[in-house]
Order: C-alpha cells, then sequence, then structure tokens
C-alpha cells in the first residue's frame, strides 16, 4: 500500500507523468487553473484506488490480532496510548470551542476563492472544492495564502523567494534547522543523521518521500519556506529522540504520538515568527500592524 501511495502517478499528457512528490504537489500548490488542479486531484485518486480491498484486509487483519490482546479494535488499541480517562469527550469538547472559529475561516476562505474561479464552480451546499485549496488533502491551506491574504498591498511575509536568491540549497535548509536548534542548548545532529537523511530523491530510486523522522529524515526538499518549516519540525522528533537515547529500550519512545507532534509543531511556529525569519536575513524588519495580521492570519 505504501508503494502504491508513493509512486502513483497522473498522466497529464502523453509524455508528462507525475508522482505526488514534488510534482503533483507542486501543481496543487501553485496552479490556479481549474481543470488542471481537478485533474491532478482525481487522478491520483484514480491510481491509488487499487489498494482499496487491500486496505480493507489490512484493517481486518490488524483487528482481528488485535483483539488477541483484548482490545476491542485497532483503534480502541491507538486510543490506549493516551491515558487520560475522558481523552475522547475532551476532543470532542475542544472540537466544538474551535468549531465557530472554523466556520467563519470557511466562510471567508470560500468567498476568497470564489472570486478567483467563479461562483458557478461552488455547489449551494457550502463546501469548497477539496482540489482548490492547494493541498492534496485540504489539510494545510498554506500554499494558496496569496489567494486569501487580507492586505494584499503590504509586505509579504513568504520567504520562499529570499531563499531562492540567497543560493539555499536543501542541505542548507537543514543546516539552518540545526543552527536553530543548537541555539536553544541542545544536540547537534549526529554524523549518521548527515550520511543517512535523505533530502533529494536519488536519482532512477523509486521511493516514498513524505517526510518522516527516524534516526534520519527522509523529505524530498524543494526551496520553500513551507518546506523550512517542515524540516524543524521533523527535526524536532529528532532532538526528542535524542534526550532519551540513553534510556532502557522500553522508554525510548514519546509519552505519547500527540505529544512528539505537540514538539514538532511548536519548533515549526517558533521558527515561523517574523522576528526569528528577520534575524536569520530572510525577512527585512516588519514594523506594520497589517503585515502582522496577514502573518496571524496565515499561521491560522
Amino acid at each position: 500500500m505504501s508503494g502504491i501511495y508513493g509512486n502513483g502517478k497522473v498522466c497529464l499528457s502523453d509524455d508528462v507523468c507525475l508522482k505526488l512528490e514534488p510534482g503533483l504537489y507542486k501543481i496543487l500548490a501553485e496552479s490556479t487553473d481549474y481543470d488542471k488542479l481537478l485533474a491532478v486531484w482525481k487522478g491520483w485518486r484514480d491510481a491509488c484506488r487499487v489498494m482499496k480491498p487491500k486496505y480493507v484486509e489490512y484493517i481486518s487483519i490488524s483487528n482481528k490480532a488485535i483483539r488477541e490482546l483484548g482490545y476491542k479494535d485497532y483503534g480502541d488499541y491507538w486510543r490506549s496510548h493516551y491515558d487520560v480517562p475522558t481523552f475522547e469527550e475532551d476532543l470532542e469538547n475542544l472540537l466544538k470551542q474551535l468549531q465557530p472559529l472554523y466556520q467563519n475561516l470557511h466562510t471567508y476562505v470560500r468567498s476568497k476563492l470564489m472570486a478567483v474561479y467563479g461562483e458557478d464552480k461552488f455547489p449551494e451546499s457550502g463546501h469548497i472544492p477539496a482540489h482548490l485549496l492547494g493541498n492534496m488533502w485540504g489539510q494545510h491551506w498554506n500554499n494558496i495564502y496569496h489567494l486569501l491574504v487580507p492586505f494584499k498591498n503590504k509586505e509579504d511575509i513568504d520567504v520562499t523567494q529570499a531563499m531562492r536568491d540567497q543560493g539555499y540549497t536543501p542541505k542548507k535548509m537543514f543546516e539552518v534547522a540545526e543552527e536553530f536548534f543548537t541555539s536553544l542548548g541542545l544536540e547537534k545532529m549526529p554524523a549518521t543523521f548527515w550520511n543517512d537523511t535523505i533530502m533529494v530523491n536519488p536519482p532512477g530510486v523509486e521511493m516514498v518521500c513524505h517526510a518522516s523522522a527516524w534516526d534520519f529524515i527522509i523529505k524530498r526538499t524543494l526551496v520553500t519556506m513551507e518546506n523550512l518549516f517542515v524540516i524543524h519540525h521533523e527535526m524536532g522528533h529528532i532532538q526528542y529522540f535524542l534526550q532519551y537515547k540513553n534510556q532502557p529500550v522500553k522508554f525510548r519512545e514519546g509519552a505519547n504520538n500527540g505529544f512528539h507532534e505537540a514538539i514538532g509543531d511548536v519548533m515549526a511556529l517558533s521558527v515561523s515568527t517574523p522576528e526569528h525569519l528577520h534575524k536569520i536575513n530572510l525577512l527585512d524588519k516588519v514594523e506594520n500592524d497589517e503585515a502582522y495580521t496577514n502573518h496571524h492570519d496565515q499561521l491560522i
């Protein structure tokens, strides 16, 4: 299933066939051609649809195996990693608290996209067509932020162009992330990290390059601000690994999966501030309230 997911291709013409990363990602992030975006979004799902029976079988086998250990199903096992008795209820309450903000954000984004693509492309139900959100799953909307920005005539806090102008490479992005962590008094990445990390796809090798952290990072890296933040996130995982590396094997893991992700996201948020981007010479000092509003909206 991982191979199908990572190696599924969409052919946009007889001689142009693209995999998810970086080809299809790039189109979804940069294009405003409605039909092309739809072709990419639907084409990748059509290419990967063959995994459905395998996934159904996988769920059945997983549930059967985990019931032998006393769990109701695999979801029950996952939830057991969190020791809060009211875990599900707490999540439901948090969702209800966030829902009004999210609905307002959804309405704002929909109205902005309607101005770009035309009202006829949007259903009366109030939904946003998923292929217009700049991401294959609609989970991150930062790639379409230039279409949503409240104050278009103010400074742009997207430093992608500044990175390219300064000759950033994938390795340079990893080095900048390491400098951030060492400035906090944390450890440098070990030699094995630099030897084993996959920053660009090896020639002629088919592989899944969705960003992930082990004792190295797999990340097919384009020089963008988003990827700079992702690298900090993934290196945050590795810094956590390094802190418990000398523990007995049983304790060489995070408190739970959510805590690990929280560490990664805290690090990514820390380096996304205008102050930090100015400190590493990627952004002029921002002194305009409307520019800050643009940036805060982007973080939301």
